[in-house]
């Protein structure tokens, strides 16, 4: 049996199929993240930032791992260190029932 990576996975979206990352962000009260993997400019940041959704700084070290940072008031918008992205949010879909 070959071990698992814990804490992490990327893949899809049950509901929309949309390529997301999983992770458990933090060392003492650890988040559960699921974010999109879309890069986002500084002013999609600015667009979609809101209480109820934050932005993450996905960062990639040299043996590949993924780490993903939260965005502080201080993290400057268009980091080199890695590409912003957004907690996931499943478009919204047409009802296609009749009632």
């Amino acid at each position: 049996m070959t071990a698992r990576p814990r804490g992490s996975d990327t893949k899809r979206c049950p509901a929309c199929r949309a390529p997301v990352i999983k992770r458990l962000v933090g060392r003492n009260a650890a988040l559960h993240v699921v974010a999109d993997l879309t890069p986002l400019t500084p002013r999609q940041q600015a667009e979609l930032r809101g209480p109820n959704r934050l932005i993450w700084c996905l960062r990639t070290n040299a043996f590949g791992a993924q780490r993903l940072q939260w965005l502080d008031p201080w993290h400057p918008p268009d980091c080199p260190d890695g590409d912003h992205i957004a907690d996931h949010r499943c478009p919204p879909v047409e009802p296609n029932t009749l009632f």
